[in-house]
């Protein structure tokens, strides 16, 4: 006996695939500058340097009409969009919380030369420890490698298949 209900693969089918959701159908208008950070959108990316600003109005001749409008970065801050969480832990993380708070807001920093998108939504000091919650997989990631490369300890890298969540722990007892 047939239905009528269709049949889903859900093998073949990627059932939980949110791409691209956080994009609009055509590509913003530009220049646009981020008030939160300062981030500039030009050449259709967003970057955290002002220089493409100047070259644009180099190129038209004039100052061009900016539009302010925060960028994904900050909008995935201000939703709480979390795809990257690090946990600090052990003796030596609390021992040296001041120190390892500096690392690893300074490696957000630079990060964020690179991807604007890249950055620190929560800190949570936990038991013996601390949390520390990313808007990008690869951003808790590369907080895990710095601070293996500063203090050595042991770091585990965890991912989910489709969510695009990576799970870092490091610990130094």
């Amino acid at each position: 006996m047939r239905t009528r209900k269709r049949y889903i693969d859900s093998f073949r089918r990627r059932v939980d695939h949110h791409g691209g959701e956080h994009r609009g159908p055509r590509a913003p208008t530009e220049p646009r500058v981020c008030p939160g950070c300062g981030a500039v959108y030009v050449r259709r990316r967003w970057s955290l340097d002002s220089q493409p600003l100047a070259s644009v109005s180099r190129r038209r001749g004039g100052t061009p009409a900016v539009t302010l409008t925060p960028c994904p970065g900050c909008r995935r801050v201000r939703a709480g969009a979390v795809e990257g969480i690090l946990r600090v832990e052990g003796g030596f993380a609390a021992a040296h919380a001041a120190d390892i708070r500096r690392l690893l807001v300074n490696e957000a920093t630079r990060a964020a030369l690179d991807n604007p998108t890249a950055r620190i939504v929560t800190w949570q000091p936990g038991a013996g420890g601390l949390v520390v919650s990313t808007t990008t997989p690869h951003l808790a990631q590369r907080l895990g490698h710095a601070l293996v490369k500063a203090y050595s300890g042991d770091v585990r890298y965890d991912f989910s298949h489709e969510n695009h969540l990576a799970r870092v722990r490091w610990r130094r007892p």
